[in-house]
């Protein structure tokens, strides 16, 4: 079932694809140039009706599928994120029409704006895939001004060449680093290097005082500071409560929580394992010797060879 997320901008609303949408979908598509670039044109409606009631039918990832572009109520446009129907992979892609009569206003750059940050922001994709017509100038343009990056070309959707372009995401707004105060060294080089080394964490500085580990742009410092004020951390204070960090799936958050009793770390909630945090969550939660928590959480849709 296509349910999607609301989604807003300045001058738009994009809201889930209905039924009742139909008549408007098919007034916008009974001008030829909607459908110029399609392999079969959308001026019939009962071809419309068979497209909207496909995208209707839609069931995929959560937070995707396919919405109505509204400017102050009236549909004026349709648009869709979800798996690729022509990219190996279910690569997520990215679509949008949008009617003659309001072009030349940037709506179609504000839709596609949204849609790609609600990817690459909101659902945390890897990335997000485009494919447009070689003589369709104008979306090329736009999605080349979103910043997605030309790739190559090949005939797609059964009306010639394409070009594929992708999206990834940016590091603007991503943590740079955090930094943790720790009364002693050792333990803390002990239990969190061997944590963040089994999750792909590279030692990345060490000084007479510190050392840091590594993920892609991030990276988290351990430090016994000499301003420090205190030999205990107290995650009930004000202040940081605790670390959570991604684990490729459930298996490894079990495999993780058995061997970090041998690395300093002691199991939380461990009656309610592996689902403290609710019945959809698969976590294992962590306390080191000096007060640290960590929360390793299993990524959506991983596999699993027990039930918790």
């Amino acid at each position: 079932m296509n349910n999607p997320p609301e989604l807003k901008t300045t001058r738009l609303r994009l809201r889930a694809l209905t039924e009742a949408d139909t008549d408007a979908i098919i007034g916008l598509f009974a001008d030829p140039a909607m459908s110029a670039h399609f392999a079969v044109p959308l001026t019939e409606p009962d071809r419309v009706r068979e497209m909207v009631g496909r995208r209707l039918s839609y069931e995929g990832p959560a937070g995707m599928g396919h919405w109505a572009i509204e400017r102050d109520g009236e549909v004026i446009g349709l648009a869709h994120l979800r798996p690729s129907q022509e990219l190996p992979g279910d690569v997520p892609e990215l679509g949008y029409y949008l009617s003659r009569a309001h072009g030349g206003q940037g709506l179609a750059t504000e839709a596609a704006k949204a849609l790609l940050e609600h990817g690459l922001v909101g659902l945390g994709l890897s990335s997000v895939w485009a494919l447009v017509g070689e003589s369709n100038v104008a979306s090329q343009n736009l999605v080349r001004r979103l910043g997605f990056l030309d790739v190559g070309g090949g005939d797609h959707y059964g009306s010639g060449p394409h070009r594929v372009f992708v999206a990834l995401p940016s590091d603007h707004g991503r943590a740079h680093h955090i930094e943790l105060w720790v009364p002693d060294l050792g333990r803390a080089e002990e239990s969190w290097g061997w944590l963040l080394g089994e999750l792909g964490w590279r030692e990345f500085q060490h000084w007479p005082v510190g050392v840091s580990w590594k993920h892609g742009a991030t990276y988290l410092v351990v430090e016994r500071s000499p301003a420090l004020s205190g030999e205990k951390h107290d995650r009930t204070a004000p202040g940081l409560n605790h670390l959570a960090l991604h684990v490729e799936s459930r298996d490894r958050v079990d495999e993780l929580a058995s061997k970090a009793v041998e690395h300093g770390w002691s199991p939380m909630f461990a009656d309610r394992y592996p689902n403290a945090g609710g019945d959809h969550h698969y976590a294992a939660y962590l306390e080191n010797a000096d007060g640290f928590e960590v929360e390793l959480v299993a990524l959506p849709g991983t596999d699993v060879t027990r039930l918790g």
